[in-house]
């Protein structure tokens, strides 16, 4: 199989499932990353999300269906893969007792990298994640942000060509996921390719050129950030905050998209200065907000609004 640039993929997934006992937590996908791209997995809490990370970077097993990497089937070729690849999972597994320099020197002789090469990448990487000043610092004195800075930078000691980033920004402030975000697209511009899971919905509009929606093991969805919004919603999302009945039964005669909820109403459409006004001039609410459609909107209307335990 070839990607639309002409290309063979960089991970090419066919009828993949993975069960643990009864429990299907992937349910038969297809889909392709192709080289240089940014490609987001995204779904709510239990969509297989991290099992597909999981089972692309041969930790754990494919129960049916096929996985390959670079061409290589993640069953027969384990190691092979893993040399090409960087991996960030969701939980820090740094090692407490190591400073954050002696984590990536460490880290690299997996790698084979020999020790002069390996401090010269760690140093990069320090001051490529912005960490140089803490390098002698122990990993118990970091704020969570500098965790998760160290462990994308430990992901990229062996010069990987496909980087997993699994939840990379999660429980971020602002500044730290800023500062992640600029580093993932200097790698995306050094063409490295990268599959990003994340919760965050402007994460995935900001950084990856194709994303894929999943829920209950299933793919719902697959096309560029812009797509699925033009797609799935409308261009515009007026949200209404303290209107009754009365209004709600205006917006249904005129033909609206309209989302009732306990304590605010949506109404979609390609007409929201026009029905901004009409709201506005006409009704008595609390609040009435024009925006765009955003992929937050494509989350909810493929997977729905009820809360997802883990």
């Amino acid at each position: 199989m070839t990607t639309s640039d002409g290309g063979p993929p960089v991970i090419e997934a066919s009828r993949l499932e993975k069960r643990f006992g009864e429990f299907t937590a992937v349910a038969g996908v297809d889909f392709t990353v192709r080289e240089g791209e940014c490609c987001g997995l995204l779904g709510p809490n239990g969509a297989g999300k991290t099992t597909i990370v999981r089972m692309i970077s041969c930790v754990s097993p494919v129960t049916l269906g096929d996985i390959r990497v670079f061409g290589m089937n993640v069953g027969a070729q384990p190691r092979a893969i893993k040399a090409l690849l960087g991996i960030c999972p969701q939980e820090d597994n740094l090692d407490p007792d190591f400073s954050v320099l002696r984590n990536l020197l460490v880290y690299a002789r997996y790698f084979g990298i020999r020790k002069s090469e390996a401090q010269r990448r760690a140093g990069e990487l320090l001051d490529f994640l912005q960490l140089r000043d803490r390098e002698d610092a122990r990993i118990r004195t970091l704020s969570g942000g500098m965790k998760r800075r160290l462990m994308i930078a430990r992901s990229l000691i062996n010069r990987p060509r496909l980087l997993l980033l699994d939840e990379p920004t999660t429980g971020l402030d602002p500044q730290a996921r800023h500062l992640i975000w600029q580093r993932i697209r200097a790698l995306k511009k050094s063409g490295t390719t990268i599959l990003l899971t994340t919760h965050y919905m402007e994460e995935a509009a900001q950084l990856c050129d194709r994303v894929v929606f999943m829920d209950g093991g299933r793919i719902l969805a697959d096309g560029t950030p812009e797509a699925m919004v033009r797609e799935n919603v409308t261009r515009d999302v007026v949200e209404i905050s303290g209107g009754d009945e009365t209004l709600v039964e205006a917006l249904g005669r005129n033909g609206l998209a309209v989302e009732v909820l306990a304590d605010r109403v949506y109404v979609y459409t390609d007409r929201g200065e026009e029905l901004h006004r009409f709201v506005t001039e006409n009704f008595s609410v609390e609040q009435c907000l024009l925006r765009r459609g955003t992929l937050e909107d494509v989350f909810l209307k493929l997977t729905g609004r009820e809360l997802r335990e883990p």
